[in-house]
């Protein structure tokens, strides 16, 4: 029996019941505190009790729960397990009482368990935890402690990468990138003679990210939305080179022509232009290197025939590697950052915005690029030639 106080509390919120029920009987109310003052003075078993006087009253799920909100208020039962109490009652359930266990220990972090986790996990890294608790009968919460805790692994979704790369490849990658980081060890200036460049398209319209459509709100408020949309048909392609300094060159592929190896030469000769005006101290000893990546333009013979015949030094760049590319990791996706979410009606809008953005960026910018560049370098290297954009490792 509960105490003085407990009953009290319990024959108020059964008042509050039957005052919602507009049961006014003085009989009934006290058939109904006698019989809630006869169980421990657990709420949760109180709530039970009361939904199984409401299930005899013929009441709904929908009234039985509005009825336990308005009697216990911040104690009362979720919705769900209320109907799920309700749908009980009314298959004939009597007893309020939990369902006994099914015998699994409450606790099952043993050296035991936590090596068979391991090995199930090695065996099929998509396992589910539903599924490694079943195989050696633990509960779910011990399979997720054990991962998370004492195997320290986390479920993580597979990124997309460019292609996946074979095993040669791999070992080209890292071949490369060792060379590079060993002329720069090498030769103080390496880093200041390369001049580096790409193309990528520029869109009239490209969505912005999640991040740039976020925005503060008050609890009360609802959650900010948006449609879901694409990029733009109207585009531009840009062509930019670039050193440690700043922008050397840059233009657009006018409309209906594509990159091939004819227009790429053509672009190279005012590359050429540039440099001598404005890196006259790298035109005039001829020793500035070329860095570009390995797009059928760029490796073609025609593309091979004029740089030998220009006397222009290349670096090597690693095969399907845009995570190692300045343009691919710095450049681009600086500018675009700053585009995304704007429209552009004209290719000539876009066009001189992205000038403008390219007229932003800093020296700084460009210095702390080949910085990241010599990183990713490194970084190839620890990761055996593999794709490593997005990874932990800081660049």
């Amino acid at each position: 029996m509960l105490g003085s106080r407990e009953c009290h509390h319990s024959a108020c919120r059964v008042a509050s019941l039957c005052e919602h029920w507009e049961l006014h009987n003085t009989s009934v109310c006290h058939h109904v505190c006698l019989h809630i003052c006869d169980f421990s003075m657990d709420v949760k078993l109180e709530q039970r009790a009361n939904i199984k006087f409401c299930v005899k009253l013929g009441k709904s799920g929908a009234e039985t729960f509005e009825m336990i909100r308005c009697a216990y208020r911040n104690e009362a039962m979720s919705r769900a397990r209320c109907f799920e109490w309700h749908a009980h009652f009314k298959r004939g359930r009597t007893s309020l009482e939990d369902d006994e266990s099914s015998g699994r220990p409450s606790m099952s972090s043993t050296p035991k368990n936590v090596k068979t986790i391991q090995q199930l996990v090695h065996e099929d890294r998509r396992r589910t935890i539903k599924d490694i608790a079943t195989i050696i009968n633990v509960s779910y919460g011990t399979v997720q402690t054990i991962l998370t805790c004492d195997v320290n692994m986390h479920r993580v979704a597979a990124k997309f990468v460019p292609g996946l790369l074979t095993p040669e490849q791999k070992e080209h990658c890292v071949a490369i990138c060792q060379e590079l980081r060993q002329r720069a060890v090498d030769d103080p200036s390496f880093m200041s003679r390369v001049i580096t460049g790409d193309e990528s398209w520029v869109y009239g319209y490209d969505p912005e990210t999640k991040q740039q459509s976020s925005q503060w709100k008050s609890p009360g408020s609802p959650r900010p939305k948006k449609a879901r949309q694409s990029r733009s048909a109207t585009k531009s392609m840009l062509i930019v080179f670039f050193d440690i300094r700043g922008i050397v060159h840059h233009e657009f592929v006018p409309e209906g022509l594509t990159v091939n190896a004819e227009f790429y030469c053509n672009v190279l000769c005012p590359l050429r232009e540039d440099i001598r005006q404005k890196r006259s101290e790298l035109w005039c000893v001829g020793n500035w290197l070329l860095h570009d990546d390995n797009a059928p333009s760029h490796q073609a013979l025609v593309t091979g025939e004029f740089l030998a015949h220009k006397g222009i030094i290349t670096l090597p760049h690693p095969p399907y590697s845009p995570d190692s590319a300045p343009c691919d990791f710095f450049l681009f996706p600086k500018m675009k950052l700053q585009l995304k979410g704007c429209r552009f009606d004209r290719v000539e809008d876009i066009q001189q915005e992205s000038q403008h953005v390219l007229g932003t960026l800093r020296e700084q910018d460009f210095q702390h690029a080949f910085q990241q560049w010599q990183r990713r370098w490194d970084r190839c290297v620890a990761a055996q030639g593999d794709y490593f954009e997005g990874d932990a490792a800081q660049t």
